[in-house]
């Protein structure tokens, strides 16, 4: 049997944290040619031939260089992990929402409103409390929970003085009543490889807010439900956020494209090793 050839990998990331050393460590294990991009230096004219890399492992932090960068490298024929696709998607939460609609994935109900008026006629329909979040960001930064009509309008006019347009529009989620916790669930190459509960004393619950992780047994309650959303948002590497209601049904709340996974790491240690799992799905990528 002829070996497997090592896909020559390029890295796109502007900063280097602990998941991209990971990785790098992980390919380096492997004998994997691999060049590291700091996305801020990427220029791509439209007469420049294919790049020399049989694949590019999408890190950067920046939605925005992470969907034009994934674009480009895949115009002039090198796959792209995550994909732009599914960048564009994952990286708009109301292009999530629309994405696990359709296809019957449980998911708290959801609006967009094109005008602050508009806003507060939806969380109405929706009922309080409501979860306003911006369309575009991550760590849970710009997200409220907001108890009634009064609170909405003070900050749907802070939304509507800021510059971006997209900024103007109005992206808001019912509100879940649930514990004290949420579910991140990592899915590589279709298949979910692990859970953490992640928790915190406020309702938010992401690790870059200072919640605690530790594992969570990864049921076919979860993992079904994790699985779908990864696919239908052709998020080849992903973190799925889940929320479990009162009675225990879950609920997907964003997909994440780029997914962190230091605190998911931290919970399982050296029993399941995300980097050498992304890793070998690279090279399963390059040689089907």
């Amino acid at each position: 049997m002829r070996p497997t050839p090592a896909p020559r990998t390029a890295l796109l990331a502007s900063r280097v944290r602990f998941e991209e050393k990971r990785i790098l460590e992980a390919l380096d294990r492997r004998g994997i040619p691999r060049t590291l991009i700091d996305a801020r230096t990427v220029h791509q004219h439209l007469d420049d031939g294919r790049p020399p890399w049989d694949l590019v492992l999408n890190r950067e932090i920046s939605a925005t260089r992470a969907l034009y960068a994934a674009l480009t490298f895949e115009a002039m024929g090198v796959p792209v992990l995550d994909s732009a696709a599914a960048v564009e998607t994952c990286g708009d939460k109301w292009r999530t929402s629309l994405a696990l609609r359709a296809a019957g994935i449980p998911t708290p109900p959801a609006a967009l409103a094109l005008t602050a008026e508009a806003g507060e006629e939806a969380a109405e329909r929706l009922g309080y409390p409501v979860v306003l979040k911006p369309l575009v960001g991550s760590w849970g930064r710009r997200v409220a929970l907001l108890p009634d009509a009064a609170a909405l309008r003070t900050v749907l006019e802070y939304c509507d003085a800021l510059p971006s347009p997209q900024a103007k529009l109005v992206y808001l989620q019912s509100y879940v009543d649930k514990p004290d916790r949420d579910i991140r669930v990592i899915v590589v190459g279709g298949t979910p490889i692990g859970a953490v509960y992640r928790r915190s004393d406020e309702w938010r619950t992401n690790v870059a807010r200072g919640s605690t992780t530790e594992p969570c047994e990864l049921t076919p309650d979860i993992a079904a439900p994790a699985a779908a959303a990864a696919k239908e948002t052709g998020a080849q590497i992903a973190g799925v956020d889940l929320v479990e209601d009162r009675d225990g049904r879950p609920y997907v709340l964003e997909v994440n494209h780029g997914v962190e996974f230091k605190g998911f790491q931290h919970a399982h240690g050296d029993r399941t090793d995300v980097a050498q799992e992304i890793v070998d799905r690279l090279v399963l990528e390059v040689n089907t």
